[in-house]
């Protein structure tokens, strides 16, 4: 999402750091080329402008300018103001004392609010909570289908009253439901409209009455740019919004909503939508995110992914047979199905730190690759997979058969096997089962030193 303002900012501290020390007036000219680059974002003038005010006054300081160091701690400055610009810290969504905990998610139509309601559901549910859907949007068409489907993938249960019209009588008795039926979270999903009007607010505000909501969320499309946060502000004046829900992240965005929404609107981003699936969705740490955008990549987000995709004993069999060199085509697969389970190649990819994402813009990552490498191996026999330098021409032209795909593209991927097998040996010292997968003992270690300690913490 970021990929221009990070080239135009690392661009204009490349000018810093060839300075050595630096002067006001070299100050003044980096602080222009990074007012250009936010405006360029989409980031909203009156934010740029305190923005800029507030990294200028701290950079023209004696410990800046008289320091040998200087152009390295002006990107400092500039990352915690960022930071500090996006809310500081993560701001987690607030759970009732008394159950349930009523989300009320607001926005306009096309932003994804209804799949995001579903989104917040599992994300919940995972945590060992009970939620429920109420589809409370009752003039779009198959809005309350819509929802139905998103539950049922969700596993979720969904409250709906057929043929009514009345959205604050089906808030009111999504509630008595959830109370009786012993569901600790309910999620309102609330009717949208093409543009803010007095109609939708009078409908909130008396939703918001008749609940009383523990949160309310406004769901807003970070592709919308300055339109965004005009909205949210509009929302947060009419029904005083709790939070905000950034979706489409993973866009081709100027990212400006980002960074914006929290400075106009005084309420925090709480979570960023990040893809199309129903568990594409994160808590938004500002700190993280501003260290996506100067490049610095995100290896603590990084080191969360892996940790839910981590099995200790899988592991530990996994150190082995690198260790007794018996690694395996079915190992193979299962070692690229983990990192799929993290999330697209390309999203692992920008949280690498040192990624330069000029570099990346052309480089098309095929995810078909890896479901090529599964039907393949799938059509092996069992024998097969434990002994591929067995697998002769016969062999593998009844895989290729088998899988759809041809003789070259067996041989390739056991090209890569073979290659990849002698790198995981080298790097098993690393003691990360991550570190071939990755290609790099560095991150394997730092993985492997995060997870041993969380479980310390645990114990």
């Amino acid at each position: 999402m970021f990929q221009n303002l990070t080239e135009r900012l690392n661009s204009a501290f490349k000018k810093f750091r060839s300075k050595g020390k630096l002067t006001e007036a070299d100050v003044k000219e980096g602080m222009r080329e990074i007012k250009l680059a936010l405006l360029e974002a989409d980031v909203n003038f009156k934010v740029v402008k305190e923005f800029i005010n507030k990294v200028s006054e701290r950079a023209v300081g004696a410990d800046v300018l008289e320091s040998i160091t200087a152009p390295q701690q002006i990107v400092k400055i500039v990352n915690e103001e960022l930071t500090n610009l996006m809310g500081g810290a993560n701001s987690k969504l607030n759970i009732s004392s008394k159950p349930p905990t009523v989300v009320m998610m607001t926005g306009l139509q096309g932003a994804g609010k209804t799949t995001h309601t579903g989104k917040l559901a599992l994300m919940y549910k995972k945590q060992g909570k009970r939620p429920l859907l109420a589809a409370c949007d009752v003039y779009r068409p198959a809005a309350v289908k819509q929802l139905q489907v998103v539950g049922e993938s969700a596993g979720v249960p969904v409250f709906a009253v057929e043929g009514c019209k009345d959205p604050v009588k089906i808030a009111k008795d999504a509630l008595e439901h959830a109370k009786r039926h012993g569901n600790d979270m309910l999620f309102i999903d609330t009717a949208g409209r093409l543009h803010v009007d007095e109609e939708l607010m009078k409908e909130l505000q008396d939703i918001k009455e008749a609940v009383n909501p523990t949160e309310i969320l406004f769901v807003v499309d970070a592709m919308t740019g300055q339109d965004a946060v005009n909205a949210a502000e509009s929302f947060n004046s009419m029904i005083d919004i709790t939070g905000v829900i950034l979706t489409k992240l993973d866009g081709d965005t100027r990212g400006g909503a980002a960074l914006s929404v929290r400075h106009v609107t005084g309420k925090p981003i709480k979570f960023v939508g990040i893809g199309e699936k129903l568990d594409a969705i994160e808590p938004f740490y500002p700190d993280r995110m501003a260290s996506r955008i100067l490049g610095m990549g995100d290896v603590l987000s990084l080191i969360e992914k892996a940790e839910q995709t981590y099995d200790e004993k899988k592991a530990k069999e996994l150190e082995k047979k690198l260790r007794e060199q018996k690694f395996t085509l079915s190992d193979y697969l299962e070692q690229f199905e983990s990192i799929r389970s993290m999330g697209s190649i390309d999203q692992i990819v920008g949280m690498l730190p040192g990624v330069n994402a000029s570099a990346m813009k052309d480089v098309a990552v095929d995810e078909k690759a890896i479901d090529h490498m599964e039907a393949i191996i799938l059509s092996m026999t069992p024998y097969e997979r434990e002994n591929p330098d067995q697998i002769s021409a016969s062999r593998k032209k009844r895989i290729a058969s088998g899988s759809g795909l041809a003789v070259e593209d067996v041989n390739k991927l056991l090209k890569q096997y073979d290659a990849t097998n002698k790198l995981m040996r080298q790097l098993q010292s690393g003691g990360s089962p991550f570190g071939g997968s990755f290609g790099g003992k560095m991150l394997g270690r730092r993985i492997s030193k995060s997870l041993s300690k969380k479980k310390k913490k645990k114990k």
